[in-house]
């Protein structure tokens, strides 16, 4: 825990991630929320594309802080791989195996609004240890982060310019709020806004088509 000399001269939310993921380690309860907190965003952002697709927003956070406090839990620095590759991994993977459960009960299609078959949401990527991020290839990521992106620019072609604006800002896991204030609008006009995508999206799905053709 932190002393009170401690304390004034390293102010805990002025922490690194690994020093404050060895707190937390440590069960330093301060330590886990100042990094949950820090990564809030990181986890609505990688919910948003499953919730446009039909997800529920609530369900879908709560799941991906699941992952996110893991990951707190979990962490090695002296492995090859910094926290927020490791949390955004130990949260993707956690939306994963929900939302790969939902579908095997046949709650709603979820596993085909991106591609779950991708080695980044694949559940393994971190079970067997965190020596695998150390392997994996970080062109893997960013191909994975590519092929998202190419499943929903056919839905983009069917956005106007506002909605395309608000869904930039959405996946990016900004709230309805948040966004609001940036692009000042009132909050009514964007939460109906992503009401809208979130029916494109559906038809977009049920067509079949999500190529960038």
């Amino acid at each position: 825990m932190y002393n009170s000399t401690e304390q004034t001269r390293f102010p805990p939310d002025r922490l690194g991630d690994e020093e404050l993921c060895r707190l937390a380690a440590k069960g330093d309860r301060l330590a886990e929320e100042i990094l949950v907190t820090r990564y809030n965003r990181l986890v609505r952002s990688c919910a948003r594309p499953f919730f446009l697709a039909g997800g529920d927003s609530e369900d879908l956070t709560q799941e991906g802080m699941v992952g996110l406090i893991k990951a707190v839990r979990e962490y090695d620095a002296s492995k090859e791989a910094s926290f927020r590759t490791f949390a955004e991994i130990c949260i993707r993977s956690r939306l994963y195996s929900v939302l790969r459960a939902a579908a095997r009960d046949k709650h709603v299609p979820l596993n085909q609004s991106v591609p779950l078959d991708t080695p980044f949401f694949d559940s393994n990527s971190y079970t067997s240890g965190t020596s695998n991020l150390a392997r994996r290839d970080p062109e893997d990521d960013l191909i994975d982060r590519e092929h998202t992106a190419a499943l929903l620019s056919g839905v983009r072609k069917q956005l106007s310019e506002f909605e395309a604006k608000i869904m930039g800002y959405y996946l990016d896991g900004l709230s309805c709020r948040e966004i609001a204030e940036t692009v000042g609008k009132p909050l009514k006009s964007v939460d109906n806004a992503v009401q809208r995508i979130r029916r494109k999206v559906a038809r977009q799905l049920l067509s079949g088509d999500v190529s960038e053709s």
